[in-house]
């Protein structure tokens, strides 16, 4: 079966969203998971960061992307982990 057969058959699925979920698929290593960050997306795929978010939480709801917060040591925010 293919990578990215279960988005080729989700037909309510936004292209927004598809096009997110190729690229962290690209991204993923054999464990299926990535974490790059949501200004690198958007630069990577030529989107804004609102369309990247709106993928994202679009890929969650359909249940195809869990997303874990991550924190540097000291403390703050860094980039999600993306587990597909």
């Amino acid at each position: 079966m293919s990578l990215f057969g279960n988005i080729y058959t989700d037909s309510e699925l936004p292209h927004r969203a598809c096009a997110v979920y190729m690229y962290l698929r690209d991204r993923a290593g054999c464990q299926g998971v990535c974490w790059p960050g949501i200004n690198t997306i958007a630069a990577d795929l030529k989107l804004s960061r609102s369309t990247v978010k709106r993928a994202l939480r679009d890929l969650e709801q359909a249940g195809l992307l869990k997303k874990t917060r991550r924190f540097r040591d000291n403390g703050s925010a860094s980039s999600n982990l993306y587990s597909l």
